[in-house]
């Protein structure tokens, strides 16, 4: 995935897509946002500057998918291997029945892109209609986490085996990047070097998240902005 910054108008439309497409549950009262659940967190940041030299920006940060040489962080620490990376694709999942809630991949996970589920799920009506069918809707007591909508990769490569092409072949497009109004998400195959995403990715203005610590985000951004770089290797 990469996510230009210089785009990013901070609506929180993709947080919002993703909501909806992942059956993420919401609290009558969401102000306690230690206990919220958001996969797509959307942080603001500025360089701290003073007036007329302030800059601010956006920045969504999903799961970084990490690909570092042996092992991802989170994948590392669970007990249960309840948190696991698919070879093929890159994607780090959770199996939630399996998770017994230890919260161990959240204290490793460098980038607080998991979310654990202190509360039974619950939708008001009628907003129970609007679940989705695809996902798992997830009980009280596990961490969830950004699977970029890996249910949607599914479906393609199901609809791709019924149509008698190869599963390389296969290509979908996840829920806040379809929702994304000023193009500032691309998603597709890195290890395609002629995908838009592979081209962003080798971009003069592409950095990562924390870089320092060798996790080998499979998200990258995009800015002009030297300060946005300097943060990157910040705490968030």
């Amino acid at each position: 995935m990469a996510i230009d910054l210089d785009k990013c108008t901070g609506c929180m439309a993709c947080s919002v897509a993703c909501q909806a497409e992942n059956n993420i549950s919401f609290r009558p009262d969401e102000s306690n946002k230690l206990r919220s659940i958001t996969w797509m967190e959307v942080y603001y940041l500025d360089n701290g500057a003073e007036h007329p030299d302030y800059r601010f920006s956006y920045l969504p940060r999903p799961c970084m998918h990490c690909n570092a040489p042996h092992h991802s962080p989170c994948t590392f620490v669970c007990p249960v291997n309840a948190t696991v990376r698919d070879e093929a694709t890159g994607i780090v999942g959770h199996i939630y029945p399996r998770c017994i809630g230890c919260r161990y991949c959240m204290v490793a996970c460098p980038y607080h892109a998991r979310d654990f589920n202190w509360w039974d799920p619950a939708w008001p009506e009628p907003m129970e209609q609007m679940l989705s069918p695809k996902v798992s809707t997830r009980m009280r007591g596990v961490v969830e986490k950004c699977s970029f909508c890996s249910h949607r990769l599914n479906a393609a490569r199901s609809k791709a085996y019924l149509d008698g092409l190869e599963m390389s072949e296969v290509t979908y497009t996840p829920a806040c990047v379809e929702a994304c109004p000023s193009q500032a998400i691309a998603f597709g195959n890195l290890l395609d070097e002629h995908s838009e995403v592979a081209r962003l990715a080798k971009s003069e203005r592409a950095f990562r998240l924390l870089s320092k610590l060798n996790t080998e985000p499979k998200v990258y951004y995009l800015s002009r902005h030297p300060w946005l770089h300097n943060l990157a290797n910040a705490s968030l």
